[in-house]
């Protein structure tokens, strides 16, 4: 069976083996439906491996003649599986018969009959059979139909490729042939068969008719453009021949057409002018398709320009045209259009991307979307980078990331918040724009988090004049002080201040001319008037609207106050050193005191729906101890430590980033030390002048599955040699042996069974199961095997997420005697092969933290005596990356945290938390500690966690 060639595979479930004298009978004596019944049967009962010689003949007489469709579709896949030859390798004489029947279907007034007969004679690979019918297939060249035609074509083209002699002036009968044709389907098969049977009269035909190309088909531009690349490559002196011609297709009807014209100019030409034009076709490409597939693929060959240096000089004007990409709905393709862009970008046009963000910006303030809140974060930290980029722009970026302050969506308000921190540390002149815009901004921001890295922001970088300033916004937006005193009025139904305030400000706009009272007259169920006067009515407790920092503390927020506290403490003591006037300073502070004792008496009073911890009462106490005793290492502590920690953090963070390029720099370093010297002049012309082979590459890769297979690839873990499992014993009767390829979504089982027995294996099936979130698509199919023989088989799994999966099954035979099961050993799937290291900031890493309900915790149990070596060897078995800085785990102190980030390729995630120790005066002893896994499923905790646990034992064996 392994030796037949078989094109057409029909799955087929379980059949019941017929007799092969019922099938006789019903071929000879049933109607046509009956036939066509019995046919089908037939077909699949062959494909499954059974043999029915004596039906051959039976299907010639009384199947063969007639004139149904149905039955002649189905014949061509009878006559396309049915052994042809005998044992010895000799034609069978039945076929004689068949292939006259071939050559009246031929010669059949029915152009389908004609063209689909002719589709059939392509996978014939007997030329016995053909010999006879090669004037019948030339005469369909002249058919009315262009249906048969193409078809006689192609029929040529692969009898040509097969056995050659039989059509000898093959490319000269095609070549003569594509002269008189219209239809491009014809031209385009026709000119296929050139390409790959006479280069040189397909480039005669091209040159003959190069100014009509446009005017063409798609299907025959294509066919074209595969011809001007390999012809281009093979002799690079006629580029300048055909080049244009490229140029031309880059503007063809056709999207298909355009996208393989802008890669193959590319790959033929490194000119600014074709860099332009194909990076420029890509973009309309983007901009016009609708699909976000296609959007994405087209902006990956957009990165993959942006990655060679020649190309990222000229690209580098085209950055305005990237940017109308932003117009696709889909926030994926908005990520990677902005960091496209971002790359590009330099200083004569960073001012024009400002602008067009800064409309970005404003096309999101009223939209509801889903993806609004995330694509107004990529906005604010790509304006955060121009800016930390290019200061020059930094003034214009400020005001309109400041309104994002006040912006519901706490993502982007962060992010601002971040960019503000650190443009205001990096840009000294820039500062006072920064705090009056801050200042300006701070009674409208909505939340907790924000107000209170504002605040922080504030005392650290507001002087002189600003002070009092700050201080009276902050006492406006905290509202009456003492706050115990206003909660108590407020409670018993006096009016406070700001409520007072308030009704002189309605008072003062309603005019004095008419009085208000607090009586109305209501109608009766009765009919008659009734007064309703307030003292009448019980009160109605409704939700006080109080100011945004004191409903802070009323919701028991206290680690805000504390942080108010040491703003005002720094405001207070900065003061004290501008101002020389004692009085005004001690104004000041009291001011400033009085409002801290407010907060510690609101925080024990019980009005809160928290009290105070203690954490943050005794924080506030020291700001007040302070600012009454002001000692001088408190006041170094307030006034300059906080800012130096700031401005070293700013610095570690810069040379982190500054290390990743070097390392992603040096990893693309193109010439090795030991690289052979290329001289110029010894050269043939190619090596510099042409991109890679880009039909061969994708032709590799298609073979490969994954990537193109290179000689250092041969042992590394990822060998297929590798990922070899055994499935039964050397001294089973039948030994199987499985190579899992995991893809991306679904697992191939390559499955080798050899028979070591002497008897003939009936019915061999490959049965499978599988335990965990696998699925197995299809059934294998029976084999059998001769004595001695081997064969493969395949089997799909597919795979939805990310956990260990298990597949376990046997193999169950006939024999002459009975049936008999092997029993195979279990296949375990490893998690590793779906996760990929992956990077996140400190606050996605806390949020998802927060959000992931599973978690994991696993002892560390291992043989390793050093903190960093464990951390290494925990990062290489379970693919995560660390996400705390080199600089923050450096030095022995006995003790490490860590935090580890990695992501699935089905977009889930997983986080981890590393927490180990070891006597520092003891050398030998061993790491202990222990690590949490979190996750949104529960399979990928425990996953991951079972890896963990498996690769400390394999250590502590190794040990």
């Amino acid at each position: 069976m392994t030796q037949v060639p078989c094109y057409t595979i029909i799955n087929s479930p379980d059949l019941e083996v017929p007799n092969e004298m019922q099938l006789k009978q019903d071929l000879e004596k049933g109607d046509t439906n009956v036939k066509i019944e019995t046919l089908k049967k037939v077909i699949k009962l062959m494909l499954n491996g059974e043999r029915y010689p004596g039906l051959i003949m039976t299907i010639i007489r009384f199947v063969l003649p007639v004139q149904n469709h149905m039955i002649k579709k189905l014949l061509l896949i009878f006559w396309e599986i049915v052994p042809k030859t005998s044992a010895d390798g000799k034609l069978l004489q039945e076929m004689i018969l068949v292939c006259d029947a071939y050559r009246k279907d031929l010669q059949h007034p029915n152009e389908f009959l004609r063209g689909s007969t002719l589709r059939f004679l392509c996978k014939l690979k007997e030329p016995e059979l053909l010999e006879p019918l090669m004037p019948a297939i030339r005469a369909c060249l002249d058919h009315r139909h262009s249906y048969v035609r193409r078809n006689a074509v192609l029929a040529i083209f692969t009898i040509y490729k097969n056995f050659d002699w039989l059509v000898p002036d093959g490319p000269e009968l095609i070549a003569n042939f594509l002269d008189t044709q219209q239809d491009m389907s014809c031209k385009r098969n026709a000119f296929l068969m050139l390409l790959h049977a006479d280069q040189e009269r397909a480039l005669n035909f091209l040159a003959s008719c190069i100014d009509q190309v446009q005017s063409f088909g798609d299907i025959l531009q294509l066919v074209i453009v595969e011809l001007i690349y390999k012809v281009c490559h093979a002799n690079p002196a006629e580029r300048s021949r055909f080049i244009r011609c490229i140029y031309n297709l880059l503007n063809s009807s056709s999207n298909a057409v355009r996208y393989e014209s802008a890669g193959t100019l590319i790959t033929l030409s490194l000119a600014p002018t074709a860099i332009k034009a194909a990076a420029g076709c890509y973009i309309e490409l983007i901009v016009k398709e609708s699909d976000n597939n296609v959007k994405l693929i087209v902006l990956d060959r957009l990165i993959a320009m942006k990655e060679n240096e020649n190309m990222e000089k000229v690209m580098q004007d085209l950055v305005m045209d990237v940017l109308r990409v932003l117009a696709a709905p889909d926030i994926e393709v908005r990520r990677k259009t902005l960091a496209l862009a971002m790359d590009l970008v330099y200083s004569r046009n960073i001012n024009e991307m400002i602008q067009v963000l800064q409309k970005e910006v404003a096309k999101t303030h009223n939209v509801e979307h889903e993806d609004t809140g995330k694509y107004r974060q990529l906005l604010v930290r790509t304006l955060h980078t121009c800016s930390i980029k290019f200061p020059d722009v930094a003034s214009s970026v400020i005001p309109v990331l400041v309104e994002f302050l006040s912006d519901t969506n706490e993502l982007a308000a962060v992010d601002v918040l971040i960019f503000i921190r650190e443009a205001i540390q990096k840009f000294p002149a820039l500062r006072g724009l920064i705090i009056k815009h801050l200042i300006e901004a701070f009674p409208q921001i909505k939340s907790s988090k924000i107000h209170r890295a504002a605040v922080w922001i504030l005392g650290e970088y507001v002087e002189g004049e600003q002070i009092p300033e700050v201080i009276a916004a902050i006492q406006q937006t905290l509202g009456e002080i003492p706050m115990v005193d206003a909660e108590q009025r407020r409670l018993a139904g006096d009016q406070t201040e700001e409520q007072l305030q308030q009704q002189q400000q309605q008072q003062g706009t309603a005019g004095s001319g008419e009085q208000t009272t607090n009586s109305s007259n209501k109608v009766t169920s009765d009919g008659t008037y009734a007064t309703q006067s307030a003292y009448s009515l019980a009160p109605v407790t409704k939700k006080e609207k109080r100011p945004p920092l004191r409903q802070y503390l009323m919701d028991g927020d206290f680690f805000f106050g504390a942080a108010l506290s040491a703003t005002l403490t720094k405001l207070a003591l900065r003061y004290a050193e501008l101002v020389t006037d004692a009085r005004t300073v001690n104004r000041l502070t009291t001011q400033v005191m009085l409002i801290m004792s407010s907060i510690l008496h609101l925080g024990k009073s019980g009005f809160p729906t928290k009290p105070i911890t203690y954490d943050d009462s005794d924080r506030i106490m020291l700001c007040l101890r302070t600012l009454s005793e002001r000692t001088p290492e408190a006041v170094g502590v307030f006034l300059h430590d906080c800012r130096d920690a700031l401005s070293k953090m700013l610095d570690a963070q810069t040379e982190e980033d500054q290390r990743m390029l070097k390392e992603k720099q040096r990893a693309t370093a193109k010439v090795q030390p030991d690289s052979p010297v290329l001289f110029a002049q010894l050269s043939n012309g190619r090596d510099n002048q042409l991109g890679e082979n880009v039909f061969e590459s994708s032709l590799n890769q298609a073979l490969a599955g994954t990537k193109t297979a290179q000689i250092s690839d041969m042992s590394s873990p990822n060998n297929k040699l590798n990922k070899v499992t055994q499935l039964t014993g050397f001294s089973d009767p039948v030994y199987a042996e499985a190579y899992v390829n995991v893809n991306q979504y679904d697992i191939v089982l390559d499955v080798l069974i050899v028979n070591q027995t002497n008897d003939t294996l009936q019915n061999c099936t490959l049965e499978l199961a599988t335990l965990g979130d696998l699925k197995l698509v299809e059934r294998p199919h029976p084999v059998v095997l001769a004595p001695h023989d081997f064969c493969n088989i395949k089997a799909n799994v597919k795979v939805s997420s990310t956990e260990n999966g298990i597949i376990f099954g046997n193999i169950v035979y006939d024999t002459a005697l009975n049936t008999n099961v092997v029993v195979l050993n279990t296949i375990h799937i490893d998690i590793m092969d779906y996760i990929i290291p992956a990077s996140c900031t400190d606050t996605e890493f806390r949020q998802m933290w927060q959000d992931f309900e599973w978690e994991n915790k696993v002892t560390v149990n291992t043989s390793f005596t050093d903190l960093h070596e464990y951390l290494k060897h925990l990062l290489k078995s379970t693919n995560m990356k660390c996400l705390t800085p080199e600089k923050a785990l450096s030095g022995q102190c006995g003790f490490m945290a860590a935090n580890m980030y990695a992501k699935s390729i089905f977009g889930e995630n997983a986080l981890a938390n590393l927490s180990i120790e070891k006597p520092v005066d003891d050398p030998d002893s061993k790491v202990t500690g222990h690590i949490r896994i979190r996750a949104k499923s529960q399979g990928m905790a425990l996953s991951l966690g079972d890896k963990i646990s498996s690769s400390q034992k394999q250590s502590v064996q190794a040990a």
